[in-house]
C-alpha cells in the first residue's frame, strides 16, 4: 500500500475507509464490523468518521468494531462547525473520544466552515494537540480562498483538506489541489466513486475491460493516481472492501487516463467546491 506523508511523523495509507451511515441499522452491524476489520487487515488502516454521522451512532459503532485494533489504525473524526470553538470544541472532541473508546484521535477535522472564526478554531485545535487529545488536525470542504484565510489565521499546521473529488467532480484540479500541494497539504477524497452513482458504461467501463476490473475500481484507481490524494471509500461488505483494496494496485496507463479525460473532461475554469 502506497503511503502518504501528512507530517514528518505521520504517514498514512493512500486508501482508507469511510464510514458514513455505518452503525445506524443494527441488523447490518455484523457485516459492517467484518468489513471494517478486514479492511484494516488488508492495510486500509485509516478510518474516517464524524460526530455528525448518525448523530454519534457511527462513532459508537466504530468504538466496538475496532476493539483490539486501536493501535493498528489511524483514526479520523470531524467536528460540527457550530462546535468548532472555545469550550464546545473541547467537549465535542471528548464526546467523540468516549464514543470511539480511545484516548486520542490521530486526525481531527473541521467538518465544514461555519460562523465561528477560523482563528478561534485553529486555537482550539492546537490546544487539543498540546493536551494530547489529537495528534494532528485539518479541515473539510474548504475551498482555495478559505484555505488562504485559514493559513493567515495561523493555520499553517493544517495537514489535509477533505473534499468531494472523483471523475465527475474534478473542479478541485483547477486550483485547490495545486494550492494544497504548494502548501505541503494533502487532499482526502470522500465519495471517490460518487456513492456508487458513477456511470457503468463509457470510459470507466472500457478501461475496466482492459484490466479485468470494474468501472468503480477504475474510478478509485483514478482518484489515487495523484500522489497527494488519499481516498476514503466506504465498504460495508467483505467483497466490497476487497475490491477496493485491489483497486489500490491498479496502475492506469497514459492511454487509460486519456480515455477517462475524454469521458470526464478536466476543468477549464474555476468552479465552486462541491459538497455532499
Amino acid at each position: 500500500m502506497r503511503l502518504v506523508t501528512l507530517a514528518p511523523d505521520l504517514r498514512v495509507p493512500a486508501l482508507g475507509q469511510g464510514t458514513w451511515r455505518m452503525g445506524e441499522v443494527p441488523s447490518r452491524a455484523g457485516a459492517e464490523t467484518a468489513a471494517i476489520r478486514e479492511g484494516v487487515a488488508l492495510g486500509l488502516s485509516l478510518i474516517d468518521t464524524a460526530e455528525m454521522y448518525g448523530d454519534g451512532e457511527t462513532e459508537t459503532f466504530l468504538g466496538k468494531a475496532l476493539e483490539g485494533l486501536r493501535d493498528q489504525v489511524f483514526l479520523v473524526s470531524k467536528v460540527y462547525p457550530q462546535n468548532a470553538g472555545g469550550a464546545r470544541l473541547e467537549r465535542a472532541c471528548e464526546a467523540s473520544l468516549r464514543r470511539l473508546k480511545t484516548d486520542r484521535l490521530d486526525l481531527y477535522l473541521l467538518h465544514w466552515r461555519g460562523s465561528i472564526p477560523l482563528a478561534e478554531t485553529v486555537r482550539g485545535l492546537e490546544a487539543l494537540v498540546a493536551a494530547g487529545k489529537i495528534r494532528s488536525w485539518g479541515v473539510s470542504n474548504l475551498d482555495t480562498d478559505d484555505m488562504e484565510e485559514l493559513v493567515e489565521a495561523g493555520g499553517a499546521a493544517c495537514v489535509t483538506d477533505q473534499i468531494l473529488y472523483n471523475v465527475t467532480r474534478r473542479g478541485p484540479e483547477f486550483d485547490l489541489l495545486p494550492d494544497l500541494a504548494r502548501r505541503g497539504m494533502t487532499a482526502m477524497a470522500y465519495s471517490p466513486v460518487e456513492q456508487g452513482r458513477l456511470p457503468r458504461t463509457g470510459a470507466l467501463a472500457e478501461v475496466g475491460r482492459r484490466h479485468g476490473v470494474s468501472a468503480y475500481q477504475v474510478a478509485l484507481a483514478w482518484a489515487l493516481r495523484r500522489p497527494e490524494v488519499i481516498a476514503i471509500p466506504k465498504a460495508a461488505t467483505l467483497a466490497h472492501v476487497r475490491d477496493n483494496r485491489a483497486a489500490a494496485d491498479l496502475i492506469l496507463s497514459d492511454e487509460d487516463l486519456a480515455l477517462i479525460d475524454a469521458g470526464f473532461p478536466p476543468p477549464r475554469r474555476k468552479s465552486a467546491l462541491d459538497m455532499l
